[in-house]
């Protein structure tokens, strides 16, 4: 059973002692997909073999996660006898592009991958969001596998069926739902990441909690430490606490019709800061100060109290994690608040928080109280 508000009630997991895994299914019907979540790479030929596909991979990376993992990602896959290959892009925002998605075709194109081929992502969001949309348009679809190496893309990026490109500096403004045949994370590759892209993750993990699951915010606060220590198992809990509340979403809202739409919590402020400032800033680091700013729209609205905000900057700021944007342009990030694509007929819809663990979209109209808000956060 699950619910949009209050607690949520987790699906049932398969843990697998031998090989330390636990197993997790997001239903969608026909396109059901299992998720793994792991300590290592053990499996991963295994996992793809039992997809009963074509023996053609090509692996999409990034040049900061090529060093650390490709090697022995390919290893595994020709140990199942898959035929690998491998395509580097360069990293970054900046270059999440309709070129990136150019050269990824041109690539299966010449190890003449079919529809029976695999695609697979290995890295973080970028690399997920390109590679999907490039899955998902390349012969009309192929397979597509993600492998996610940040605790961003662990938590929230990879599940769910979202790809696309920026454009013309608007971000994902180009996409497709194209939801993945396997997601395979070693929850031991966040070990590579700087501490700062760690926090960055750990937004989209509190995010989680503070729109269905108080009780998990309490548990990533306690636990703080632990995470920044890579413990194997808050790793793998953390993991499997947000698949399971992005995956109860998904199921019941798979292309955001509505539903779906409350994982955007702090994502409209984030998303407009992100590229008012260039993407200078991570995405969890925008969308950090993006949730502080719906809980301000609430508290102003007189929803909930000064001090759940207190509490909530509190916890942003154990995680490591900004509260605010000092010297933050308000007018440039006003303005782009509305190329967001969740405005509808010029009205801005909002995810704003009741309480820890409970949230509700509304219209919000008063655009003199979103800048209020907007120079709070710049102070």
């Amino acid at each position: 059973m699950h619910q949009i508000q209050g607690r949520v009630y987790l699906a049932p997991y398969i843990w697998d002692m031998e090989c330390k895994m636990i197993r997790h299914t997001i239903n969608l019907k026909e396109r059901s997909y299992p998720i793994c979540i792991t300590t290592n790479f053990d499996e991963l030929g295994k996992a793809v073999l039992s997809l009963r596909t074509g023996k053609k991979v090509m692996i999409v990376t990034d040049e900061n996660v090529d060093g650390f993992h490709s090697e022995e990602c390919i290893s595994r896959l020709e140990e199942s006898g898959f035929e690998v290959y491998k395509h580097v892009l360069v990293p970054g925002e900046e270059h999440k592009t309709i070129d990136a998605v150019y050269g990824i075709y041109k690539k299966l194109i010449e190890y003449k991958l079919d529809r029976s081929s695999s695609l697979v992502a290995l890295g973080g969001g970028v690399v997920g969001d390109i590679s999907g949309f490039a899955a998902a348009t390349y012969m009309r679809g192929i397979n597509f596998i993600q492998i996610p190496t940040t605790l961003l893309s662990q938590a929230d990026s990879s599940v769910g069926g979202k790809t696309g490109v920026d454009f013309d500096g608007h971000k994902n403004a180009v996409g497709a739902f194209y939801q993945p045949k396997l997601v395979y994370m070693n929850v031991n590759t966040i070990k590579t990441l700087p501490k700062r892209e760690v926090s960055a993750g750990l937004a989209e993990v509190i995010k989680h909690g503070f729109i269905m699951d108080e009780e998990f915010c309490e548990y990533l606060n306690y636990n703080a430490q632990k995470i920044f220590a890579f413990d194997e198992n808050v790793l793998q809990f953390l993991a499997k606490r947000n698949v399971s509340i992005k995956g109860s979403v998904v199921e019941q809202d798979e292309k955001e019709d509505d539903l779906r739409a409350v994982l955007n919590l702090g994502h409209t402020i984030g998303h407009a800061i992100e590229t008012a400032r260039n993407f200078e800033l991570l995405h969890g680091e925008c969308v950090a100060i993006g949730m502080v700013g719906a809980f301000k729209l609430s508290r102003y609205m007189d929803i909930l109290p000064e001090s759940v905000v207190d509490q909530v900057k509190a916890m942003l700021v154990k995680l490591e994690l900004p509260v605010s944007l000092p010297g933050m342009d308000v007018d440039r990030v006003f303005d782009q608040i509305f190329y967001d694509k969740k405005v509808k007929d010029n009205k801005l819809k909002f995810i704003l928080p009741r309480k820890i663990g409970e949230v509700f979209q509304c219209t919000i109209e008063d655009t003199g109280l979103l800048k209020k808000v907007l120079f709070d956060l710049a102070k």
